[in-house]
């Protein structure tokens, strides 16, 4: 297999068909199909399975398209490093952050690397940290700030800060200063679905307290979960910092779980080895966290002492 059949393949497990990889890569469809057989027969095993909407990778496939994303990216940094040795670092750097992360950095860490690294390009997604994670893992971004909620899920990590996790109620409910996890059974709870880290973070808390958490809504988007909360319909969990302009304005009211209950880390983590254009996007990220907490914009965080 040579790189531009790795290409054209992945293009295709993207695309979801070869008449829409054929027209994006501006291959003839027959040229593409004779590329997909070659490799096939070389792997000798079925790589892509036809169905009438299009085609799905096989397991092999699936292997296939992982290495080869990573394998093309490795390459596309590799000659970016060679032609910019004697330049400050340049080229396209793509970032994934946790959505409450992301309203809080992307503005200043872009500020930041405008000034110092006019060269290079920062793409930025955001998502849950969940949806995060498996993009890095897939090679979709080069470096990810997310949520830590397990021990051993920051291999490749660096802790940037710990933040506190607090009650969010409607305005006009009475709320006391300091609440307890038991108030997360006494009245409906609006969580991200299963398998989301704030959901399983919160749930372990409870079931360590032999709590049940009363959940009443799933929701996978803390913008929709803040509205949902302000009109009534349940209370949830979220880092201060996103709910702050909120409380500052009066559509939200929140209080601390007493003896800081629930807590977790921010981690800037990797995939593979980094370019130069990626050691000075996450040295910058360290600054900017590091700016964000020490000023009180990154309202209930503490910075990692690896930063301090």
């Amino acid at each position: 297999m040579d790189i531009r059949q790795l290409r054209y393949f992945l293009e295709i497990v993207e695309q979801g068909s070869l008449t829409a990889a054929s027209r994006t890569l501006n291959v003839a469809q027959p040229a593409l199909s004779l590329h997909l057989r070659n490799m096939e027969e070389r792997l000798d095993t079925p790589l892509l399975v036809r169905k009438a909407n299009g085609v799905e990778p096989t397991e092999a496939g699936e292997i296939l398209r992982s290495r080869a994303r990573s394998i093309l990216n490795e390459m596309e940094r590799t000659e970016d490093e060679i032609r910019n040795l004697d330049k400050s670092p340049g080229g396209a750097v793509r970032l994934g952050l946790s959505a409450t992360i992301s309203e809080i950095l992307t503005l200043p860490l872009i500020d930041a690397l405008m000034e110092r690294y006019p060269r290079i390009t920062l793409n930025i997604a955001d998502a849950m940290s969940g949806f995060v994670t498996e993009w890095l893992e897939e090679g979709r971004v080069d470096l990810a700030v997310l949520y830590n909620t397990s021990a051993g899920g920051a291999t490749n990590a660096d802790v940037l800060v710990e933040e506190e996790l607090v009650l969010i109620q409607p305005p006009d409910k009475p709320i006391a200063k300091d609440v307890s996890l038991r108030c997360l059974s006494e009245a409906p709870v609006i969580l991200p679905s299963k398998g989301h880290g704030l959901r399983d973070l919160i749930e372990s808390a409870a079931r360590s307290r032999k709590i049940e958490v009363n959940v009443a809504m799933e929701i996978d988007s803390y913008r929709n979960t803040k509205h949902l909360v302000a009109k009534g319909f349940g209370n949830s969990v979220l880092p201060l910092h996103a709910v702050i302009n909120e409380v500052s304005e009066g559509s939200l009211a929140y209080a601390n779980f007493a003896r800081s209950e629930l807590r977790r880390g921010a981690i800037l983590k990797r995939s593979g080895t980094p370019s130069r254009a990626q050691q000075a996007v996450e040295e910058t990220i360290q600054e900017v966290v590091s700016d964000l907490v020490q000023s009180g914009n990154w309202a209930g965080a503490t910075l990692s002492t690896s930063l301090t």
